[in-house]
């Protein structure tokens, strides 16, 4: 990533018995940040000797694949070819470590990590360092996509025993699998100021012959420590705290952090964080009559459009990129996230809502054009995620951003025309350019690009207001707004002949679960068909291919085969509780959207199913993983945060209040409440951790909307009733088309929907509340009155 070169630790020493060891971290962050962090041991450790450089060269790159050249994940495959004997996180590597005594070394990334691609260039592929891999350790190379619940579990580790986390994650584990030392990206060789990654491998196998016992019982204590730490649990706690207290202190922490003048809630780096937004919405709603309602509100609006006029928002191709290195939103981590594009079209769909605003529906639309542009398999699913990095030309060596970024001759030479009408001679190039800040030196500052790869080069970012941009030369706004369009789809046009960041194929349950939220949302707010559509076609791909029939289960990943074909692996990899609970929300979500039922029918059985598999029913709340699956981890966590995708737990109180409110099913209500009971001390100690899982409390302890149409689903007057609800930011509510059959699945769930009739066989609304309906009304307007009164 860019701005990491300039702002990344050094490294630190550990301390203990006057010695230690350190090296730097690089890499994409767990806790939404890149921090500096240690390499962290239970126990302290000596310092050693430089050694002698090595280096790797492509003649001398192994060509014989390992054994992960079998595999499907696409990170995986990145190093098919290391000279390293690497094994997949399973029995046959345990079993190889106890027998032959050797400690474990994890390393977990995925295939869009830009620290993930060095250190796998840099180490991975270096001769020496692969044998070391291979004679010392038994050597475990883990997608996280693929396996949170092991990525959760040793990250725990890292960021209890340092100052931050990320991602390439190393962490060296005895053959009990219980974590000895961690750490993230490692140079190859030793530095100045930080210990390279064969040093490293030298001091822990010296250590594992020496003091192995020691390392083993420190291990145990670190383990039975964090055991402790991630307990959650209801405890002797029979409900959940005040939602007013927690709404308070949430909004007064977010109000602290916040950036009057670019918005977001840091220095840098910036990310998007959705939950945040979402939170800051429904606090505006139910304290929009006082100072800090509308003082949440502007928060939130002002973050959602400096954020799209920076060059965090591809303003070429459209989409959004991972994180902005700088305070102002300029200059990007180029990698683009499915998860972040779902996220983010409900956010800036319900900025629409709530201002009336299309700036914010044009982002909307525009976000949801990349995804099927660019994240789209033709079956219905959508894509992990594309990398930051690329070649700027065929046959080069990937550099950060190359895809993206423009020179002014580019620029001028795509775009020569004159503009007529102009105070001043103008060219459509220059027009942009100046709307856009691009210079001649480049507009990415030297220590945003320490090696220089990117002098001349130019990111894209809104500097003037559409007003200000025509002022400037004379001309008409809707003018300069056609011209500037225009001259990005030329652009748009010449970026399809560069060398394409590399595509992870890979299809996530639990992301393909957002981005059909995405897609019912914006549709359903907007009135458009065809955004809608694509969330249909989202939700059949995930029954078609991504769901077991027989065991009424998920499957947590698929993969995009030749020729437009579906690919799983073998043995299947199971869903874990946030592919259940992102789907289940997508599904809900797709049913008020489109008012299929089966959707609601699918959703209801596989919460059933989340809750067989996942529900502790001593401590309330949901574990991240299965029993079985986890087996032999050291910990069974349960997500306690709200970072770049909510927490399974929290998005799972959503739909658990919905789900009561659709069938009127009390156990739903109790688990939520459990639920909330169980995070209790989790949302007093930080509650701006955990923005959304306050925003579920604040819904379970006001009252839920049933909102009723009685109609024909095909007529003009239940349209317009149903869109009308659509149109308005209601996130406490559930949406229920009563087409009068009483034998339907609704009407079988809320036996009171046959007793609601329709006004002169004209289409009718009701709104329910604690098991008492409004008047009915037949008019849209009259509807707006009662839901926004």
């Amino acid at each position: 990533m860019l701005g990491a070169r300039a702002w990344l630790g050094r490294g630190l020493l550990l301390p203990g018995a006057g010695s230690g060891f350190a090296a730097s971290r690089r890499g994409s962050s767990a806790r939404d940040k890149d921090r500096s962090v240690t390499v962290n041991s239970t126990v302290p450790m000596p310092v050693g000797g430089k050694g002698s450089r090595t280096s790797c060269s492509p003649s001398t790159l192994q060509k014989v694949p390992n054994r992960l050249i079998n595999e499907k994940s696409p990170y995986l495959l990145q190093h098919a070819y290391n000279p390293v004997d690497w094994y997949l996180w399973g029995q046959e590597a345990f079993d190889k470590a106890r027998k032959e005594n050797k400690p474990i070394f994890l390393s977990v990334g995925y295939s869009t990590c830009h620290w993930c691609h060095m250190m796998e260039e840099e180490s991975f592929q270096n001769e020496e360092i692969g044998r070391l891999l291979s004679e010392d350790f038994v050597s475990v190379k883990v997608d996280r996509e693929e396996r949170p619940d092991v990525d959760k579990v040793y990250m725990t580790f890292v960021q209890a025993t340092s100052s931050g986390g990320g991602w390439p994650m190393n962490v060296w584990l005895t053959p009990n699998l219980q974590p000895i030392v961690g750490g993230t990206y490692f140079p190859p060789e030793d530095g100045l100021t930080r210990v390279g990654f064969r040093t490293v491998l030298l001091r822990i196998r010296e250590q594992w012959k020496q003091n192995r016992n020691t390392l083993l019982e420190n291990s145990q204590r670190v383990t039975t420590a964090l055991l402790a730490r991630s307990e959650i649990s209801m405890g002797d706690r029979q409900v959940p705290p005040s939602a007013a207290t927690m709404n308070s202190r949430c909004f007064q922490q977010l109000d602290e952090g916040y950036d009057e003048e670019y918005g977001g809630f840091a220095e840098a780096p910036k990310f998007p964080t959705p939950v945040i937004l979402n939170f800051l919405f429904s606090y505006w709603l139910s304290h929009r009559l006082t100072q800090d309602g509308s003082r949440a509100q502007q928060m939130a609006l002002h973050t959602l459009k400096m954020m799209a006029n920076g060059g965090i928002r591809d303003h070429v191709g459209q989409g959004f990129h991972r994180y902005s290195t700088d305070r102002q939103w300029h200059i990007p981590h180029f990698e683009k996230m499915l998860y972040d594009q779902a996220q983010l079209a409900v956010a800036y769909t319900q900025a629409f809502q709530i201002s009336g605003d299309e700036f914010y529906s044009d982002v909307a639309k525009g976000i949801l054009q990349y995804v099927a542009r660019h994240l789209s398999h033709r079956s219905g699913g959508f894509y992990s995620a594309e990398d930051a990095d690329s070649p700027p030309e065929r046959g080069m060596r990937p550099k950060e951003g190359a895809f993206y970024v423009w020179t002014v001759k580019e620029v001028q030479q795509l775009l020569p025309e004159p503009v007529l009408g102009a105070t001043e001679p103008l060219t459509s190039g220059q027009l942009l350019m100046k709307h856009y800040g691009l210079t001649e030196a480049g507009n990415i500052s030297p220590s945003q690009d320490p090696k220089g790869e990117l002098q001349g080069q130019n990111v894209l970012t809104v500097r003037y207001s559409l007003e200000l941009t025509a002022a400037r030369f004379g001309l008409d706004v809707d003018a300069v707004r056609t011209l500037l369009n225009a001259g990005l789809d030329k652009l748009f046009q010449a970026r399809k002949h560069r060398p394409k960041p590399h595509l992870d194929s890979k299809m996530l349950a639990a992301w393909n679960g957002l981005m059909v939220s995405g897609y019912a949302v914006t549709g359903a707010v907007l009135g458009l068909e065809r955004l809608i559509t694509y969330a249909v076609n989202g939700a059949k791909f995930l029954k078609r291919h991504m769901f077991d029939v027989a065991s009424g289960r998920l499957m947590r990943t698929c993969y995009a085969g030749p020729g437009g074909t579906i690919e799983h692996s073998n043995p299947p990899c199971w869903g874990f509780l946030e592919d259940y609970a992102f789907v289940v929300r997508g599904l809900l979500d797709l049913y008020e959207a489109s008012q299929e039922s089966s959707w609601l029918e699918w959703a209801l059985r596989l919460q059933d199913t989340q809750d067989r598999l996942f529900w502790d029913s001593r401590g309330g709340g949901y574990f991240s993983s299965e029993a079985e699956l986890g087996a032999g981890l050291p910990l069974r966590l349960k997500d306690d945060q709200d970072g770049a995708e909510p927490s399974a737990n929290s998005v799972s109180a959503h739909s658990l209040l919905r789900l009561h409110g659709f069938t009127g099913h009390k156990d739903w209500m109790d688990k939520c409440v459990r639920l909330l009971t169980a995070f209790s001390e989790r949302m007093r100690r930080v509650p701006v951790a955990l923005p959304e899982m306050v925003r579920a409390l604040s819904a379970h302890q006001q009252t839920l909307k049933q909102i009723v149409i009685c109609g024909d689903p095909q007529a003009k007057d239940t349209k317009a009733l149903l869109q009308c609800v659509h149109s308005i930011y209601i996130p406490n509510k559930v949406l229920i088309l009563a087409n009068g059959d009483p034998s339907s699945f609704l009407s079988r769930q809320l036996p009171f929907l046959s007793t609601l009739r329709r006004l002169e066989d004209r289409a009718t609304a009701y709104v329910c509340e604690d098991q008492a309906c409004s008047m009915p009304v037949t008019e849209p307007c009259d509807l707006r009155k009662l839901l926004h009164p």
